[in-house]
């Protein structure tokens, strides 16, 4: 019988470059353990200078189109998850998971998903946006701009990255600074974002999944002691992820809803998971879209799927079949 080779797709020049070790590691594990006979997993490995490896020798990323039937995309952040890897395996037809290139780039980008919601009635922060040339050339002038024109505390974060890379909370003038250089040092342009108190929620989605056109997970409830989901609340385990979450039904039943309609408005394909604020008395808030969410053993995703009886080796298998279909 022949197996369907998979390339596995991992690292990158990202600042989450762990973090997409980890989720690539995941799927390899997942697809060795239970699908043996039907897979044949092969690592192909991003570096941090963006130099290709197919199971430890360097290849050029042409060299890798006869040798798999399908990738895995389990790369996140800058490169993997911003439309352009995508674009090169739209343009060598090679069937991947995960969202086209042009979704991809709308979800990557802060600015544009929050056009997108906009334009499909989707509530989100309010938001102004920072050049970071301009922080560059004078951090205090930009400082004591956004101070005077924004309510505090807020949010600084950089336009187009994930896992809260970059991302402060700022409380007073003097965290703005480097709040504003922090989040420079991850893209061109930074989203000074009005800061929502409340409780934090995500919800993925599956399509095909269990005979739904678009299949919610249930959401996850996500309380962190120093108030904010950072990067090292979501890998360090420094954060408590409560699945099934404690909200009221009519809650959770807009919470899924919410997800559902942030992956159509958005063009995404096979899963996503979108990001929420609840605030006690304005309502639920949408942060972000995630297009290619983690898959470690500290992620969301399969936290939601072992909360429904599912697992890693279910969805990752689920997720080749959409995409060898396509």
């Amino acid at each position: 019988m022949h197996k369907i080779r998979v390339g596995i797709l991992r690292g990158g020049p990202s600042a989450e470059y762990e973090v997409s070790l980890n989720s690539g590691s995941g799927v390899m594990n997942a697809l060795r353990e239970k699908y043996e006979d039907k897979y044949h997993p092969r690592d192909i490995f991003i570096d941090r200078k963006g130099q290709w490896h197919m199971e430890g020798l360097e290849v050029r990323p042409e060299d890798i189109i006869h040798k798999v039937d399908v990738i895995f995309n389990a790369l996140h952040g800058t490169y993997g998850e911003d439309g352009k890897v995508q674009h090169f395996l739209e343009a060598h037809q090679i069937p991947f998971t995960g969202s086209g290139s042009l979704g991809s780039a709308v979800g990557m980008n802060k600015v544009l998903a929050k056009k997108a919601f906009a334009s499909h009635g989707i509530k989100s922060p309010y938001g102004k946006l920072i050049q970071s040339q301009d922080v560059k050339d004078d951090v205090s002038g930009v400082s004591s701009e956004i101070f005077n024109i924004c309510m505090m505390p807020a949010v600084i974060k950089p336009a187009a990255s994930g896992s809260s890379v970059g991302v402060s909370i700022v409380r007073a003038f003097k965290e703005i600074s480097p709040a504003l250089v922090l989040a420079a040092e991850h893209g061109d342009t930074i989203i000074v974002e009005e800061y929502i108190p409340g409780v934090e929620a995500t919800c993925g989605v599956v399509e095909g999944f269990r005979g739904h056109e678009l299949y919610a997970l249930p959401p996850i409830e996500i309380r962190s002691p120093q108030g904010f989901f950072d990067y090292e609340a979501k890998y360090k385990g420094m954060s408590e992820k409560i699945v099934p979450a404690t909200f009221d039904d009519s809650i959770k039943k807009e919470l899924e809803e919410l997800a559902q309609n942030i992956h159509r408005a958005l063009g995404l394909r096979h899963y996503s998971r979108s990001d929420f604020i609840i605030h006690p008395k304005r309502g639920i808030y949408t942060l972000e879209v995630n297009t290619l969410p983690g898959l470690t053993e500290q992620s969301l995703i399969p936290r939601a799927l072992r909360a429904i009886g599912s697992s890693l080796h279910e969805l990752a298998d689920h997720l080749i079949g959409l995409a060898m279909r396509r």
